[in-house]
């Protein structure tokens, strides 16, 4: 199946992941079959579920191999993508009706207000901002940690902005200047970063501290600020600028925590 211009999307089903990717030239979802196996069924291994009911549908005659279609999607377990076998929201309501399963009809209402709630975030963006929030809500943040998660979307924008005006244009090189930020006030990239808390592929913004994140947004505002001023152009020049970027980070939490003993010092001798 060509890719094309496909969103990857984690959804939940009654607290259960399935992958799915959103085509927005096609504006139609793709769903992992093995996801959708292992909700119906409650199978330990939906893998080979799925495989003895494809052979049996195969042998019945059943159109809907023809349907199948495959995408590289994340792996739960390794964090690797691998090609995985997917269905439009056409071909699951005919896999559901090949599974008897108790879960049949709600899967099959939470399919149809997925698709519902995804078109109406076309026409009012704020809705895909709210679905944003109550994400983030479940997963157990809370709201100030939102608002600044939020924020840092954004100012994040800004800052590739500036980057792009300023002749950057390749991944790598956001990559190398994004790492020269953290350098400058964690003393690590963002790899390593990921590597100090444990993380694999999930976000590093996402498993910050409110403080970690306020840095993190100190340091991209004051490199945006400077390159802007500036007029930074070229790798070499948004290097030097996202390192003294950095170092405002650095200097903010270096007074952070100055800050922190001083009222540690008076809660004690008061």
């Amino acid at each position: 199946m060509k890719q094309g211009k496909l969103e990857t999307i984690s959804n939940l089903f009654e607290g259960s992941e399935i992958r799915s990717v959103w085509n927005s030239e096609k504006e139609e979802y793709y769903f992992s079959v093995v996801d959708v196996i292992s909700v119906l069924t409650e199978s330990p291994r939906p893998r080979k579920y799925w495989n003895a009911l494809k052979t049996k549908l195969d042998n019945e005659g059943s159109q809907l191999s023809s349907k199948l279609g495959q995408l590289k999607l994340k792996s739960q377990k390794d964090g690797k993508s691998y090609l995985t076998d997917v269905l439009d929201t056409k071909g699951i309501l005919r896999l559901i009706e090949s599974v008897p399963s108790p879960k049949a009809e709600p899967f099959k209402v939470w399919l149809a207000n997925l698709g519902s709630e995804r078109i109406d975030e076309v026409f009012d963006p704020e809705k895909a901002i709210n679905r944003a929030v109550n994400y983030y809500r479940n997963k157990g943040y809370d709201d100030e940690w939102i608002k600044k998660r939020l924020t840092g979307i954004v100012d994040r924008f800004k800052l590739t902005d500036i980057w792009k005006a300023g002749g950057i244009e390749k991944p790598v090189e956001y990559a190398l200047l994004t790492n020269e930020i953290y350098k400058s006030w964690s003393g690590m990239k963002a790899s390593e970063y990921k590597t100090y808390k444990g993380l694999r592929k999930d976000s590093l913004r996402d498993n910050m501290t409110d403080i970690e994140i306020a840095l993190t947004n100190i340091g991209e505002i004051a490199t945006r600020d400077i390159a802007k001023t500036e007029h930074s152009q070229g790798l070499s020049e948004n290097m030097k600028v996202a390192k003294r970027g950095g170092r405002v980070a650095k200097g903010a939490e270096i007074y952070m925590k100055k800050r922190q003993k001083y009222l540690l010092f008076q809660k004690k001798i008061h």
